[in-house]
C-alpha cells in the first residue's frame, strides 16, 4: 500500500512538473513555429501537436497569441479564402525575431548546463 501511494505521489508530482514545463516553453515554441512560417490559429494548433505532441486548447492559444501581439512580437492579418470564412494569420515582427534569437541563445545555454548536470 505504501509503495503504491508513493508511486502515485511521484506520478502526480511529475505530471504537475511536466505541465509547468509545457506552459513555460509554449510561447517559445509558438515563436519558433511562426518564425518558420506564417500560420492561422487552427494550423498553429495542428503544427504544435505534430511537432511536439502538445495538445493545446483554443482557450489557451488565442489569449497567448493576443499577449504576444500586445508585446509586439507577432502581428496578424486577415486573409480571404476562395471558399469559407477568412482566416487570421499570425507572423513574426522584427522585434519578435530579435527576442526569439535571445530566447534561443538562452535555451541553448540552459540545455547545455542541464546536460552537463545530468552527466555527473
Amino acid at each position: 500500500m505504501y509503495i503504491a501511494l508513493l508511486c502515485f505521489m511521484e506520478t502526480v508530482f511529475v505530471d504537475k512538473w511536466k505541465s509547468q514545463v509545457k506552459k513555460g516553453v509554449l510561447e517559445f515554441i509558438i515563436l519558433i513555429l511562426l518564425n518558420q512560417k506564417e500560420l492561422y490559429g487552427y494550423e498553429l494548433l495542428d503544427k504544435l501537436k505534430e511537432t511536439t505532441g502538445y495538445e493545446v486548447a483554443e482557450g489557451t492559444i488565442y489569449p497567448l497569441l493576443n499577449r504576444l501581439k500586445d508585446e509586439k512580437l507577432i502581428t496578424s492579418y486577415w486573409m480571404e479564402m476562395e471558399s469559407g470564412v477568412p482566416r487570421k494569420y499570425y507572423k513574426m515582427t522584427p522585434e519578435g525575431i530579435d527576442i526569439l534569437r535571445h530566447m534561443q541563445a538562452y535555451w541553448s545555454e540552459l540545455n547545455t548546463n542541464i546536460l552537463t548536470l545530468t552527466k555527473q
